[in-house]
């Protein structure tokens, strides 16, 4: 059995015969579209209000329209530099930046970052063995 449809007419199933051959009757308009024309026609007073209550010192008025206006600002890190030798493991590079961490030349921000990018390193590298593995097998099946 077909289930009921989504629409308001709970008795009228998918596949059946439409209630409605002709559709909406020309001129009624869409409930969703006055409630939208409604808001957009108080809009301009809502913001004069708003603005008005910020101006005499609402915090809260004064905190929605700077999240709306200001873009919120992402945070910057500071370039470091730090000895990691590359050609070490991934977990030796690792055991490199919690040493730097510990000696206070990275932040505790910027080595979590940092491992992290190690980290996915070592999935790539993981990835790459795998491809190389089963490209080997599959040329010795070819053979």
């Amino acid at each position: 059995m077909s289930e009921p449809a989504v629409s308001g007419n709970k008795a009228w199933v998918k596949g059946m015969k439409s209630p409605n051959p002709k559709g909406r009757p020309k001129g009624i308009v869409d409930r969703r579209a006055k409630i939208t024309e409604s808001m957009l026609t108080d809009a301009s007073d809502i913001v004069e209000a708003v603005v008005a209550k910020a101006k005499q010192g609402d915090v809260q008025a004064a905190q929605l329209i700077i999240s709306r206006v200001l873009p919120t600002l992402a945070a910057q890190s500071e370039k470091v530099e730090f000895e990691l030798d590359t050609a070490a493991s991934l977990a030796e590079q690792t055991e490199q930046v919690l040493a730097a961490t510990s000696k206070g030349v990275l932040s505790p921000d910027s080595a979590q970052r940092i491992i992290q990018i190690i980290g996915a390193l070592g999935e790539i590298r993981h990835l790459e063995d795998i491809e190389d593995r089963l490209a080997a097998l599959e040329g010795n099946a070819n053979v």
